[in-house]
């Protein structure tokens, strides 16, 4: 993972190319927990995160859109009380890319400095 965590979001055309199967299994044992889900026929990168209280949710929450902002690439967030779901896809190719392991990485980066560990 700890590749992941150095690399930088590149900016994607509709063109760009979607990660393959080998390479979706490669990048996906570098973050575990995420799992891999089918929404309007687009794959996604999904992780639920819970935290104690609202508070907490939503502290997480400003810290994955402040690292989304600075990387250019952006999230659905759904913050509840105690939760926070984080799904991350590249919207211009309608599936996943590059781009969204790093973030996926990124944000299990940001749990690990909350102490959360869902």
């Amino acid at each position: 993972m700890a590749d992941l965590l150095r690399e930088k979001c590149v900016a994607c055309r509709r063109d760009s190319p979607r990660v393959t199967e080998a390479e979706m299994k490669e990048l996906g044992a570098a973050i575990p927990k995420w799992q891999v889900i089918e929404r309007d026929g687009i794959p996604r990168l999904e992780r639920i995160f819970t935290f104690p209280d609202f508070a907490g949710a939503i502290a997480f929450t400003n810290r994955v859109a402040a690292i989304a902002e600075e990387e250019g690439h952006h999230p659905a967030l759904l913050t509840e009380w105690g939760r926070v779901a984080v799904t991350w896809w590249t919207h211009k190719i309608r599936g996943l890319h590059r781009n969204d392991f790093i973030m996926a990485a990124k944000t299990d980066a940001i749990a690990r400095q909350a102490g959360v560990e869902s």
